[in-house]
């Protein structure tokens, strides 16, 4: 692993935020997915 000296703490726990982050918009908009999927097969009459 690279050497990241006294900001080791700061660098990881930017690096966290920014996974979790992430992940949490790909949840989202996957979900999102989901909901307009089966709001248009219900609109189409396919559900």
């Amino acid at each position: 692993m690279i050497e990241l000296g006294k900001y080791a703490g700061t660098v990881l726990a930017a690096y966290g935020v920014s996974l979790l982050l992430l992940a949490g918009l790909i949840l989202q908009t996957v979900a999102a997915n989901a909901r307009a999927r089966r709001a248009l097969e219900a609109e189409n009459g396919n559900g």
